[in-house]
């Protein structure tokens, strides 16, 4: 990654809609992991601190870039479809984590939890080709965003 810019703020557009509580606290978290440690860069562009604006339209998302100060800088959207298969598989193999918890021996949730984050990996990788040109990622900040993407999926 050529840049060195982060993100110093993420915004959900009234188009998201709203959710359940534990949807919520979910997206919560999702926002403040990605705040807190991310590489978010715009290829061509000095080192810089962004807003970002998801919103989704027609089944795309939409990525409305801002500077610190909320100058507009770049709007890039993005099919969901390539995403429909990881992020169906991702909640599948979450929902069997989930009651693996419950019922299951330790290594047959260590199994099932590394297969989530092998298909966590897949969808962050296809993130960051999807977004190659765009937007710079580093590994840890698109599976953060993909992280958000998933929850933002759920709510809908």
């Amino acid at each position: 990654m050529s840049t060195g810019g982060t993100l110093i703020a993420i915004d959900l557009d009234d188009s998201i809609g709203r959710a359940s509580p534990d949807i919520e606290h979910e997206r919560a978290v999702a926002i403040f992991d990605l705040i807190e440690e991310n590489r978010f860069g715009l290829p061509g562009r000095e080192d810089g601190r962004y807003r970002l604006k998801l919103a989704l339209a027609e089944r795309r998302l939409v990525f409305d870039i801002a500077d610190e100060a909320g100058a507009p800088v770049a709007v890039h959207i993005l099919s969901l479809t390539p995403f429909r298969r990881v992020i169906r598989d991702y909640f599948l193999i979450c929902d069997s984590y989930y009651e693996a918890i419950r019922s299951s021996t330790p290594s047959q949730i260590e199994a099932i939890d590394m297969g989530r984050r092998g298909i966590h990996d897949d969808g962050s990788e296809l993130l960051r080709e999807r977004l190659a040109g765009k937007i710079e990622l580093d590994k840890d900040t698109a599976r953060r965003l993909f992280t958000l993407i998933c929850v933002l999926h759920r709510r809908n």
